[in-house]
């Protein structure tokens, strides 16, 4: 604008000079014209400059801006707040329980040392084994390729508590001395003591339920006394069972269908592959082995947690209520959000009244959706957290890992800045003139 000013009186000045009658009247005018010009250009240059200081300080500001916009009104600051935290705690518990859920259905398979899993043919998935002979197990043994294999007993027995009730729970048996790998942690007790007939280990998650067990106690399982031995972590199935440790022949001896079906049966083999050997060349060899299906682990896993998920419908319903309160959740803070916008209009009028850029209005939105997401994240991870024990005492699985944390936090900064720039054309449009009316 400075440049055009001069450029257009530029005109007016070399035709009035050009009508002058003498040489000296020609420079009089000429120079007053340069004069006149350099005045002009270092008033709106001054002007610029003006603005531009302006400018930075209102952006070097605005992170703090943003801050006191909304701790201007406390209240409304921590409804705010408090809309956050309630969804991220509900989508906490959603995510964590659906990922607890998918996470137990395959618990064991995952755990296990083996690479193979051999079962009853078509038989897909742990959870419907059924038996199939021993004799098996010695073929897979001799089979080129194989380090090690072992057998596995899976059933359903019953225990009976210290008021008189009994309580369901599924028995595994496994070689205590073998190298399957189960229990993978123990809070109390060693596997080694699997060794003795009458000993098992139990989980910590069934310990209320089956009424406050403790190492050392003796408990009747399908009518035989049982001593238990130790105290497992972390093994828990999606159905609340409680699982029962104990050595292989004895599992067979407290497994109901394994007691009415006789000893030369087994629900699984495992096995680990050696050292080199080829992983498609190995289950080819495994299965000639007629009247029995072979699994990688990975594919086991995923078979078992495919039938819960798709072909029964129970992961499909947990996974529904868990997408649902997701979108609760991101309702709630987009509503809330979106609302303590529309409510700082006129803080937002002050500032293009100052010379805020809309550039400018957009920053000090989104710093006030990245405050407003970090504090309701903070404390609702920390309610999820406190909660958490109380959930699982119940029996049920809630997963708290770092990377559902990490995308937890994604999640709520994503939904905050989103629902705060969905007004943000109202806040372009303001009038500065608004912060002087009443």
């Amino acid at each position: 604008m400075a440049a055009i000013w001069p450029r257009r009186k530029g005109w007016e000045v070399r035709r009035r000079a050009a009508c002058a009658p003498t040489r000296e009247a020609r420079r009089r005018a000429i120079c007053a014209y340069e004069s006149s010009s350099s005045n002009s250009i270092r008033r709106w240059q001054g002007r610029g400059a003006r603005r531009l200081e302006l400018h930075s300080a209102l952006r070097s500001g605005m992170f703090f801006l943003a801050w006191k916009n909304l701790v201007k009104e406390p209240t409304r600051f921590v409804l705010t707040l408090m809309g956050v935290t309630f969804a991220v705690v509900l989508l906490f518990f959603n995510l964590g329980a659906y990922l607890g859920f998918v996470e137990a259905f395959a618990v064991l398979v995952d755990h296990s040392n083996a690479d193979v899993w051999i079962t009853l043919e078509n038989n897909v998935n742990f959870d419907a084994a059924r038996p199939f002979p021993e004799r098996k197990l010695w073929k897979v043994r001799q089979v080129k390729g194989i380090e090690w294999a072992e057998p596995v007993i899976k059933g359903w027995s019953s225990m009976k508590l210290g008021n008189g009730a009994t309580e369901t729970v599924m028995v595994v048996g496994s070689d205590p001395d073998g190298r399957i790998g189960w229990p993978w942690k123990l809070r109390e007790g060693r596997v080694r003591d699997l060794r003795a007939e009458r000993a098992i280990i139990v989980d910590e998650s069934a310990l209320a339920k089956l009424g406050g067990l403790a190492v050392g106690d003796r408990i009747e399982v399908f009518d035989t006394r049982m001593e238990v031995v130790g105290i497992s972590e972390g093994v828990r199935t999606f159905t609340t069972y409680p699982i029962v440790f104990t050595r292989y022949e004895t599992a067979k001896r407290l497994a109901v269908v394994y007691r009415a079906r006789g000893n030369d049966e087994v629900t699984f083999i495992v096995a680990k592959l050696a050292a080199g050997a080829s992983q498609q060349e190995v289950l080819a060899r495994l299965r000639t082995i007629s009247g029995v299906d072979v699994y990688t682990k990975e594919a086991f896993a995923w078979n078992t947690r495919k039938y819960w998920i798709v072909q029964t419908g129970v992961g499909l319903g947990f996974g529904v209520t868990a997408l649902l309160g997701f979108f609760v959740g991101m309702i709630i803070v987009g509503q809330t959000i979106y609302a303590s916008t529309l409510e700082h209009l006129r803080e937002f009028g002050t500032l293009k009244a100052l010379g805020a850029t809309n550039g400018d209005l957009l920053l000090v939105i989104v710093y006030q959706a990245i405050v407003n997401a970090s504090i309701g994240y903070g404390a609702g991870l920390i309610l999820a957290v406190l909660a958490q024990r109380w959930y699982e005492q119940l029996g049920l699985i809630l997963v708290n890992s770092t990377s559902l944390k990490l995308f937890m936090l994604g999640v709520t900064l994503v939904m905050c800045v989103t629902a705060s720039v969905l007004p943000i054309r109202r806040a372009f449009q303001i009038d500065p003139a608004t912060v002087f009316r009443g």
